[in-house]
């Protein structure tokens, strides 16, 4: 077994690489880490209070605890009967207002103050000054920062790309952004930096927690996300943007041995889901965020004969069940690797990472440049690339001249990392056309030379190449000077990349 593969099985290493969070939160006894649940308060709590703009009440806006929804009046008003084991109360941000952020974090939720019996809490919303039926989105998956070194390349580099992608969109373009998961490395002081990054931005982002967000010494699932919740709020929720329902969810369950889980969604979130969707109408697109992937190709392109746990939602056919009525599009991360499905309603964009392969060099374990996805939201269509950090949006693949592969030593090799199967890659020699390159299972050249090999890389050692399918081959004939490969992604947009033989 390799040393990733290893690795993630084990979910973990022990020792100097990956260390017990830093910070441990203190809390009152409702919220701690180590909270014992016999003393858990189910004393009744009302929760009420006013959704407004300037005053005047915005109606059906759905309020929640995480267990109950409910609808606000025509004058904005709402009430609802919870308990103090509630954390939050908060709202799924209705179409046609502004996200209201504080330092570039999305601010759609009040902790809840528990001495009374009543707990308040208004919110107000800011209409926004044009139609958001049209927006832009980024994905931001595993920045997973282990140290001060780390958190400088986010904030010099992948921060200022984001920022410059966004000033670069037509003026009062609508954007925001996904925190997709494993926002720092079991380093809670480097939530700071994140934050800090996320600002430099000037994007809104909402925020995903990842099994390395979560506390090490809860003894449960249910108190392991006490120190991203401080950060961040709620670990799951709704909102909405134009025609779209965003919605987003926790599927790392902790169970309850440092650096252990499953991807696992559990039957509270599940029952949430089925009350948030009620209201938003059979057909519309749906866009599900999550850490792990529901579903990947490691199993097929490894050849297991079973999904390791901690690399899918073990769950995830009773989420499909309750997601088949939309046109669904479901963010991940976690991989550290390039993938798309698509199956019945779905397409599971599982991303590249932030941190390419942890920080450890340029691209991904699977040749994807580290980097961050983007999509353009037009009423119902939803269309995307992959924005590598520090290259113009037209860097869309990579050409690896014969022989750079030693499994494939007659062969030039295009790895196109965002391809699905609706892509169309073509190659042509001396300037002419020979068709279609042949898609093939195969490590990515330059992540063999980076990652393979029990010394490399020397940061982290337990970096390995992946097996991934967005590799094609051509073989040239013996006195060709020139390889052009073409490729044409599902929505008619060609890059393309030569190289001299």
């Amino acid at each position: 077994m390799s040393n990733r593969r290893s690795f993630i099985k084990n979910l973990g290493l022990t020792g100097a690489v990956l260390t017990v969070p830093s910070v441990i939160l203190a809390a009152d006894a409702d919220n701690t880490v180590m909270a014992d649940a016999a003393k858990a308060d189910i004393t009744n709590i009302t929760l009420k209070g006013r959704v407004h703009s300037h005053g005047a009440g915005i109606a059906n806006v759905a309020v929640t605890d995480g267990i109950h929804i409910v609808y606000t009046d025509k004058s904005g008003n709402y009430q609802m009967l919870s308990n103090k084991t509630a954390q939050f109360v908060y709202i799924s941000i209705p179409s046609g207002y502004e996200f209201p952020a504080e330092k570039g974090l999305v601010k759609f939720y009040k902790p809840i103050q528990k001495e009374k019996s009543v707990f308040t809490a208004d919110f107000e919303l800011t209409k926004l000054k044009k139609d958001d039926r049209n927006h832009h989105f980024v994905v931001w998956a595993d920045p997973q920062m282990i140290s001060k070194k780390d958190t400088q390349i986010l904030i010099e580099q992948s921060a200022p790309d984001l920022k410059n992608l966004a000033a670069n969109l037509p003026d009062g373009s609508l954007m925001h952004a996904i925190g997709c998961g494993d926002l720092v490395w079991d380093h809670f002081e480097l939530y700071e930096d994140y934050k800090e990054a996320v600002e430099i931005t000037g994007v809104p982002f909402f925020n995903l927690i990842g099994n390395h967000d979560m506390d090490l010494s809860a003894r449960t699932d249910d108190y392991s996300a006490e120190t991203f919740k401080s950060h961040f709020g709620p670990t799951y929720y709704s909102f909405n943007r134009g025609n779209i329902h965003y919605v987003m969810l926790d599927d790392v369950f902790f169970i309850g041995t440092a650096k252990k889980y499953i991807g696992y969604i559990t039957e509270t979130q599940l029952q949430w889901l089925e009350q948030d969707l009620v209201h938003v109408k059979p057909g519309t697109t749906v866009v599900v965020s999550l850490h792990i992937p529901t579903d990947t190709g490691v199993k097929r392109r490894n050849q297991l004969k079973e999904d390791e746990l901690g690399g899918v939602v073990a769950n995830r056919e009773q989420l499909y069940k309750i997601l088949a009525p939309y046109k669904v599009h479901i963010m991940s991360g976690h991989t550290h690797m390039n993938e798309k499905w698509e199956d019945r309603n779905m397409i599971e964009h599982v991303h590249g990472t932030v941190c390419g392969a942890w920080w450890t060099g340029p691209i991904c374990t699977d040749g994807t440049p580290e980097g961050y996805a983007v999509y353009e939201v037009k009423g119902d269509e939803i269309s995307w690339f992959y924005k590598s950090t520090g290259k113009p949006k037209d860097y869309q693949l990579k050409v690896y001249p014969k022989g750079y592969l030693k499994t494939a030593p007659d062969e030039v090799v295009a790895n196109v990392w965002n391809w699905d199967p609706k892509w169309k890659i073509q190659w042509f020699e001396d300037g002419n056309s020979k068709g279609d390159m042949q898609q093939r299972v195969a490590f990515d050249p330059w992540a063999l030379e980076l990652y393979d090999g029990p010394a490399l890389p020397k940061k982290h050692k337990f970096v390995d190449p992946t097996l991934t399918d967005h590799l094609f081959f051509a073989k040239p004939s013996a006195g060709a000077k020139s390889i052009k490969v073409v490729a044409t992604d599902r929505f008619g947009n060609q890059f393309t990349q030569s190289i001299n033989l």
